[in-house]
């Protein structure tokens, strides 16, 4: 896998049971400091609310996730907010939803419900991005194999993002998307008098 979806804009919705209402937002992330600071300004802003429930999946994989109910009975809130991110194929986002009390109990199954619904809203408010993960590598090879150079970088759909020439040749930094790049170092390798300066730049 060398791509993954994420946001490209934020999302909110308002969803209400029985008189309780949820606020939810969704955000783009980028590590567990920008979780914290979200959280932070809703709590900030939403002072008076019972509860701040959130999720969120970070990682390429999204294989970094955590729920919180805040206070809600566990699994009602933290885990059904989770299940519309991943149902949503999305990582890096933070989904919270604020809740104010509208002073009739829904329930386990009825909060699980609501907070699915209003995560599910925040998120088909938002836009989304396909965002591609590439490897960049350096190598310098002869004047004379530029040319080819070049042509193999091109006919693998990779992007020569720094070209220097030096006293001994030309000296490319290449970036590719990843399921291309064995392929790419494959063909550059036998450009004869080849050398990697760095065969795997992150």
């Amino acid at each position: 896998m060398d791509s993954y979806l994420t946001l490209s804009s934020d999302g909110e919705a308002i969803y209400t049971e029985k008189r309780s209402k949820f606020y939810a937002f969704a955000f783009r992330v980028k590590s567990e400091e920008d979780v914290k600071t979200h959280v932070a300004a809703l709590k900030k802003k939403f002072y008076d609310a019972r509860h701040i429930c959130y999720a969120y999946a970070l990682g390429n994989d999204a294989s970094t996730t955590r729920c919180n109910d805040d206070g809600e009975p566990a699994g009602s809130a933290g885990k059904p907010i989770l299940g519309q991110i991943r149902s949503a194929g999305v990582t890096f986002v933070l989904v919270a939803v604020v809740r104010y009390f509208g002073g009739v109990k829904l329930g386990t199954g009825g909060l699980a419900t609501a907070y699915k619904t209003a995560a599910a809203e925040a998120l088909s408010a938002t836009e989304k991005e396909e965002m591609i993960i590439t490897q960049r590598f350096e190598f310098e090879v002869p004047y004379t194999e530029t040319d080819t150079a070049i042509r193999f970088i091109r006919n693998e759909e990779g992007n020569i993002s720094e070209i220097n020439y030096t006293e001994t040749g030309t000296r490319m930094t290449v970036e590719i998307r990843c399921s291309q790049a064995e392929n790419l170092q494959k063909r550059l390798s036998k450009i004869h008098s080849l050398q990697w300066v760095n065969e795997a730049m992150t």
